[in-house]
């Protein structure tokens, strides 16, 4: 096809993010269980762990995973049954969606709230 260019971006942003809610209190509060879960979560989404560091506050715990594609976050309030999630990722062979869900899934949230956004650029 003469006159027909494909324009692919140079840097490829997925970002997916929401609220997940009526969560497992108990999945909530366990900063090793999260750990897990961010780590097969990354695995899902066909991304490469650099590093991970958890914090509890009260009996939450905030969890922020480093991936060479970019970070998933994980930040519990076990006592509202309440988390947020945050996966984002530069790397065209990577699925955000799938680790986002597979986290979902694992806190056993009955409802969420999913939010996409298109951060790639041609520059």
């Amino acid at each position: 096809m003469m006159g027909v260019k494909l324009s692919f971006p140079k840097v490829v942003g997925k970002q997916v993010y929401g609220s997940l809610y009526e969560c497992e209190e108990e999945i909530l509060k366990d900063s090793r269980k999260l750990e897990q879960i961010i780590k097969e979560a990354a695995e899902a989404g066909n991304m490469n762990l650099l590093d991970i560091k958890s914090w509890k506050i009260g009996d939450g715990v905030s969890i922020v995973a480093i991936v060479l594609e970019s970070h998933i976050t994980i930040h519990t309030w076990p006592e509202y049954r309440f988390a947020t999630v945050d996966v984002y990722s530069c790397g065209a062979h990577t699925d955000p969606y799938k680790a986002f869900m597979y986290i979902v899934n694992k806190l056993g949230a009955k409802r969420y709230t999913i939010n996409e956004a298109d951060r790639s650029s041609e520059f």
